[in-house]
């Protein structure tokens, strides 16, 4: 590697901030609505013109923005940023500046270790919750299909889906069996967003909500199929191993657990993804990592299940554990 290619790397967080700033701003949605010139823009939003002006010129570097004469418009990539577009990245690339924060706490976290942080889990305000949500839901539309396309529920009758957030996997998972029906078990702030987004998809006549915080109380019982999507991470192994505990008790004898998650190698170093996720996991909870398969199991079997299978691994957050309560 090149010490170009070093330097490239170092500086791509100035980038980064540019994209940040432009979507914590909305400048991507007022502009698909209205190409606009810099002045009419700040004054609109009450920017200072220069610094905006700036700001746009880089995104049209990017090839978010086209300048044509003194008016910006909207690219076919960065319409992604706008809040009009249906495929919108915006809530995920809004968590994304919150995560700004955090990590650049983490040469202190690697100086003096993690912080103390008040409760388990993602440390999140009502704001933060909607964007985390919104994000999450960005992420998993594609993957949440291909999964359920994949991973055959034709034997189950109710999913439970554990931390559901906005039920994006419920959704594909229900448009996969007709059959099965499925409760969302989140937080009092999360429910009202996956009841939202199942009413949207008219499929609330077949989903239940529960509210509830599976750190602190016992989940629904009755479901044949749980499901942990990208929550062991956020995770102490202490913490797993209770909520391993908790879908054991909640499940019937037969039952299965499926958890979609990063799954690292035994070195930790693949996939990637997982290593840089362990990261984020270093600076934004109190005992969050990035698993390796037989952690899981060993957990898994500490809890009771039984039959644990690695039934698939990836390089983004697509790897997936299934167990069996006998």
């Amino acid at each position: 590697m090149s010490q170009e290619i070093v330097m490239d790397e170092a500086r791509s967080f100035m980038k980064s901030r540019v994209i940040l700033t432009a979507a914590e701003l909305d400048l991507f949605t007022y502009l698909d609505e209205k190409p606009s010139g810099a002045k009419e823009l700040a004054q609109h939003l009450k920017l200072d013109e220069v610094a905006t002006a700036r700001v746009l010129d880089c995104c049209v570097t990017f090839g978010l923005l086209e300048k044509k004469k003194t008016r910006y418009h909207v690219t076919e990539q960065g319409a992604f940023l706008s809040s009009r577009n249906p495929e919108t990245v915006l809530p995920m690339v809004l968590h994304m500046g919150h995560l700004w924060a955090t990590w650049s706490c983490l040469t202190d976290i690697v100086r003096e270790g993690r912080e103390a942080q008040s409760g388990p889990g993602l440390p999140f305000n009502e704001h933060e919750w909607k964007a985390f949500v919104g994000a999450m839901h960005v992420a998993a539309r594609g993957l949440s299909i291909e999964i359920a396309d994949t991973y055959d529920t034709g034997r189950f009758k109710q999913l439970l889906d554990v931390g559901g957030a906005s039920g994006t996997y419920t959704i594909a998972f229900l448009r996969k069996n007709p059959a099965m029906t499925a409760v969302i078990f989140d937080l009092e702030d999360v429910i009202p967003m996956a009841e939202e987004r199942i009413k949207a998809e008219a499929l609330d006549h077949r989903v239940q909500f529960v509210v509830g915080d599976f750190y602190e109380n016992d989940l629904p019982e009755g479901c044949d199929f749980a499901l942990l999507s990208a929550i062991i991470h956020q995770n102490s192994a202490a913490e797993n191993l209770n909520l391993f505990r908790k879908i054991h008790k909640a499940l019937p004898p037969g039952g299965t657990l499926l958890i979609r998650d990063h799954i690292m190698d035994e070195s930790r170093t693949r996939p990637p993804a997982g290593a840089l996720f362990a990261i984020n996991m270093l600076v934004n909870t109190r005992g969050g990592d990035t698993y390796d398969f037989r952690s899981v199991k060993d957990m898994l079997e500490q809890a009771n299940f039984k039959d644990v299978k690695l039934l698939r691994t990836g390089e983004k957050m697509d790897c997936l554990v299934e167990a069996r309560k006998p």
